[in-house]
């Protein structure tokens, strides 16, 4: 699977500034709701359920929120990079600045855990993690996720 299969330029914002992990969840459901036509309000109601569950901050500055939504028929990924690090409740403890949100349909079942695992692996990598938290636009970022990502497909 490669992450362009998940991830479209226009649902990439390079420069967020938020204070907490709600609104940083809250810019996620805003620009999914853009690209996929479906309501903000239920986007972010269901990552924020999915946190209640445990935080979905991976450690190393990177948070993988995910849910399953009724009206998708694909999995869909938004990037978000936070202008400055917010408290996630990581499991290392460590502030969150990168956040890569997983959006799957209500049937995804496998599907949603290998995306999950791909994306984890792909946001393992320090040198990416650097290149990411180093370049200023949303294309470059893009172009940097699906490279590493693609290169290195399953």
């Amino acid at each position: 699977m490669f992450l362009t299969s998940l991830l479209d330029r226009r649902a990439i914002n390079a420069s967020v500034s938020v204070n907490s992990k709600r609104q940083a969840l809250q810019v996620v459901a805003d620009i999914a709701a853009r690209q996929l036509g479906l309501d903000a309000a239920d986007i972010h109601q269901a990552l924020t359920e999915r946190e209640r569950l445990g935080s979905t901050g991976v450690g190393t500055g990177v948070a993988v929120p995910h849910a399953a939504l009724t009206g998708l028929d694909r999995m869909y990924g938004v990037f978000i990079r936070l202008e400055e690090p917010i408290d996630y409740e990581a499991i290392d403890d460590m502030p969150v600045d990168l956040i890569f949100a997983l959006l799957a349909p209500e049937n995804a079942g496998t599907e949603h855990l290998r995306a999950l695992a791909k994306v984890s692996r792909v946001l393992r990598q320090k040198d990416l993690r650097e290149q990411l938290r180093s370049i200023e636009n949303s294309d470059a970022v893009y172009a940097v996720l699906t490279g590493i990502a693609d290169s290195n497909a399953a």
